[in-house]
C-alpha cells in the first residue's frame, strides 16, 4: 500500500513544537565501542530514562567519506537520538568502517565507490557497492550483538532503520537476522537503483526472505521513488507487511529531498512510531 501525506498545517506544527519545547531535555548519549572482528567501532547510544528493558533500534547510516561533513556527509544523531528516546527506544548511531567517530577502523565506503567510480566509471562503482553492502552488513550484525547483550535492552523487540545506502544495508541485515522485526528506510537505494540491475536484484532477494514487517519512507522529490515502490510491490505480492509512505517535496534539490529524515522530522515522525509501536508490540508471555 502506498500513502501519500499532506504536510500539516502551522497550528498542528506550532503544537508538536511546543510540545517538544516541554519535553524533559534527554540524557547525554553514551560513546560506546562496537567490536567487528578486528575492528573497534564507534557509536553514539541514546537511551531512555529507567531500567527497561527497552525496545531498541539500530541506526544505519548512508555511505560516507573519511572528510565527514566536508564531503556533504549528513550524520545528524543528535537530532534523531532524541526523537526515539522520547518514544521510549533505547537507539544506537553505528558509525560503520572509516565513517565519523569509527575513522581510522577501515575505509569509509562512499570514498571506495568514489574511486571506483573514477577508475571504472558506473560499472565498476556497481560492482564495489554491492561488496561494500555483505562487507558492512558485517558492521551492522555487530551492533545487533551489541544491543543483544545489554542488559537494558528487550532482545525481542529490535527494529533496525536506514537512511539512503544504510537503507539497503538494513534490508539486508533483516533478511540475515529473522529476529528483527521491523524495518524502516528512509530514502533507500536513491539514485543506485536506476544504475545497478545487480542491486535491484540484490535488494529483491532480502525482502523475498526476510520475516520482518517493513516501512519504506521517501520525500516526493528524491532521486527515485522506484526503489520503495517496487520493493513495497514485491513484498505485498507475496504476502508480507509493508507499507509505502511518500511526503511533499522536501525543499527544491533531490538532495534536499534524499534528507528527508533529517530536514522532516515532524512530518514521518508519527507515521514511523505508530509503526514500530505496533510491529514491536511486547510478545505474549
Amino acid at each position: 500500500m502506498i500513502t501519500v501525506r499532506l504536510l500539516a498545517g502551522a497550528v498542528a506544527l506550532g503544537a508538536v513544537l511546543a510540545a517538544r519545547a516541554a519535553d524533559p531535555a534527554p540524557a547525554a548519549p553514551e560513546t560506546v565501542v562496537v567490536h567487528c572482528a578486528d575492528l573497534a567501532l564507534r557509536a553514539r547510544l541514546y537511551r531512555p530514562q529507567g531500567r527497561g528493558p527497552f525496545p531498541a533500534i539500530l541506526f544505519n547510516h548512508g555511505s560516507g567519506h573519511s572528510a565527514g561533513a566536508a564531503a556533504g556527509d549528513q550524520r545528524h544523531p543528535q537530532l534523531l537520538g532524541p526523537v526515539f528516546v522520547r518514544h521510549g527506544y533505547l537507539f544506537l548511531y553505528l558509525y560503520r568502517r572509516g565513517d565519523g567517530l569509527s575513522v581510522g577502523q577501515g575505509v569509509a565506503s562512499g570514498d571506495v565507490m568514489d574511486q571506483a567510480f573514477a577508475s571504472g566509471g558506473q560499472q565498476a562503482r556497481n560492482q564495489v557497492q554491492l561488496r561494500l553492502l555483505e562487507e558492512e552488513l558485517d558492521d551492522a550484525a555487530a551492533g545487533l550483538t551489541y544491543l543483544r547483550a545489554r542488559s537494558d535492552v528487550d532482545a525481542k523487540r529490535l527494529a533496525v532503520v536506514g537512511h539512503s545506502f544504510g537503507g539497503s544495508l538494513s534490508l539486508l541485515l533483516a533478511e540475515r537476522d529473522p529476529s528483527v522485526r521491523a524495518v524502516a528506510t528512509f530514502a533507500a537505494v536513491g539514485y543506485s537503483w536506476e544504475h545497478s540491475q545487480a542491486l535491484r536484484a540484490r535488494l529483491t532477494t532480502a525482502v523475498s526472505r526476510m520475516a520482518a514487517a517493513a516501512l519504506f519512507l521517501d520525500a516526493e522529490n528524491d532521486y527515485s521513488l522506484r526503489p520503495s515502490r517496487e520493493l513495497g510491490a514485491h513484498m505485498q505480492h507475496l504476502g508480507k507487511v509493508q507499507q509505502v509512505i511518500v511526503y511533499p517535496p522536501v525543499g527544491t534539490t533531490a538532495a534536499e529531498g534524499h534528507d528527508l529524515i533529517h530536514l522532516r522530522i515532524a512530518s514521518w515522525e508519527p507515521d514511523l512510531f505508530a509503526f514500530l509501536d505496533q510491529v514491536l508490540r511486547p510478545l505474549p508471555r
